[in-house]
């Protein structure tokens, strides 16, 4: 493991504390310490109005466009000109506070390579395929619930539930056994880590585990196919054309870090935010669980997940083209901000605060065009049937500790808690 996984910071010193407003004010150097899981950098909302394409210094040493307005970002993700295979080669410039990715991943292709991969593996993600989960996801959560609630107050949702619940998920998903899930964790967590200072030798690490393990998977599941989707994926084919074993492999750890990360730290940081900043909503989800579903929705708008703001991938120009009247150059870098776009006032009213029955909600956190989340609709799911189980289950829930002394991990592409201590009854 690196040492920006071996750190973690604590109130004043911790990334997600108050004094991130007055630090930001002081850098101007992508990514901007102003941001938390409560919002974007406050400086965004006058870059939106008066440069929504501004230009800025990287972590990386790398000059850098930063897109912050909504409909130039939604229009700049289905944009072909911006690649992602440009920014993923091995000459690609380093942004900084980006997350390693290898150029046959499907997140690092640009068509037709990437329309090819999706089509194959598209019918995997139907949300009809995902519905027919549902019994099982919530058995999953159910079983967590009992324990915690077995156990008693207090809880660590981060150990208890955060994490093995869309971990569990991810790895029946794919038929991994039981017994490895575990090893996922770490695995997947260290691919994910940012350090630039270090070579990013800790993601490589994890990359690599990953790799050597969902090598010997495939070959088991190719013997003896299961009901899973990595033997969908295995037996998938279009016209004759079929994934490869390096793409099958590829396919494998993207899933388990997209799966797995990003849902477990969209989670963990939307009850921290319910809970603590936003108790009046919590209770009106206590009252009416209904509510949910669009709930998620707005937790996934409001609660800024990207650490980077940007969900961490770059994009190069593959042409001189424009964005939002200003001119960019072939081989320039491109950062679009979701999290800014999510929280612009011509698109939302009253952008900064949490509505839970917002009806119009057209946020980019599953991102637009090529590259959307394929798999939007479990995230989703898993969220609703967590959140529905917490509200229903421990209806008083509360942190078992001031905000300012919550851990987070240093050096991710996402906000990234620790430990999220909780207390319930009396």
């Amino acid at each position: 493991m690196s040492s920006s996984r071996e750190t973690e910071s604590r109130g004043s010193d911790s990334p997600e504390s108050e004094s991130q407003e007055s630090a930001s004010q002081e850098s101007e150097v992508f990514p901007f310490k102003g941001s938390s899981y409560r919002g974007p950098d406050p400086r965004y909302a006058g870059w939106r109005v008066q440069e929504p394409v501004k230009r800025v210094r990287t972590a990386g040493g790398v000059d850098a466009w930063l897109v912050t307005r909504y409909e130039d970002v939604r229009a700049a993700q289905a944009d072909p000109r911006l690649s992602r295979a440009l920014a993923c080669g091995p000459d690609a410039p380093r942004i900084g506070g980006t997350m390693y990715t290898t150029p046959e991943m499907i997140i690092s292709l640009d068509s037709p390579e990437h329309s090819r991969l999706r089509k194959l593996v598209a019918g995997a993600f139907t949300l009809r395929r995902v519905e027919r989960m549902r019994p099982r996801v919530q058995s999953v959560l159910d079983e967590l619930l009992d324990d915690i609630e077995a156990k008693g107050s207090p809880a660590d949702l981060v150990p208890q539930l955060t994490l093995p619940f869309p971990l569990t998920v991810i790895g029946e998903l794919l038929g991994v056994p039981p017994e490895d899930l575990r090893k996922f964790e770490v695995w997947a967590r260290a691919f994910a880590t940012v350090d630039d200072r270090a070579g990013g030798e800790a993601s490589l690490e994890g990359l690599a585990r990953l790799s050597e393990y969902i090598v010997g998977l495939i070959a088991d599941k190719r013997a003896e196919p299961t009901d899973d989707m990595l033997s969908e994926l295995i037996a998938a084919r279009d016209q004759g054309d079929r994934l490869s074993e390096s793409e099958l492999v590829t396919f494998g750890f993207t899933l388990i870090g997209a799966g797995f990360d990003t849902t477990a730290n969209q989670l963990a940081n939307s009850v921290l935010a319910l809970i603590s900043r936003h108790r009046d909503q919590w209770e009106s989800l206590v009252e009416d669980p209904a509510r949910i579903p669009s709930a998620v929705d707005e937790l996934l708008r409001h609660v800024n997940l990207f650490a980077t703001d940007t969900s961490g991938f770059p994009r190069i120009a593959a042409a001189d083209m424009e964005i939002g009247g200003v001119e960019i150059s072939a081989g320039d870098a491109v950062l679009l901000s979701l999290a800014s776009a999510n929280r612009d006032e011509t698109v939302f009213e009253d952008p900064d605060r949490m509505d839970l029955g917002r009806a119009h909600n057209p946020h980019l956190s599953f991102g637009h065009g090529l590259h959307h989340c394929l798999g939007k609709h479990l995230g989703r799911m898993e969220m609703e049937i967590a959140l529905t189980g917490l509200v229903r289950r421990l209806p008083d829930l509360r942190l078992a500790v001031d905000e300012a002394e919550l851990p987070w991990h240093v050096g991710e592409i996402n906000h990234t808690l620790t430990s999220l201590p909780v207390a319930w009854g009396s």
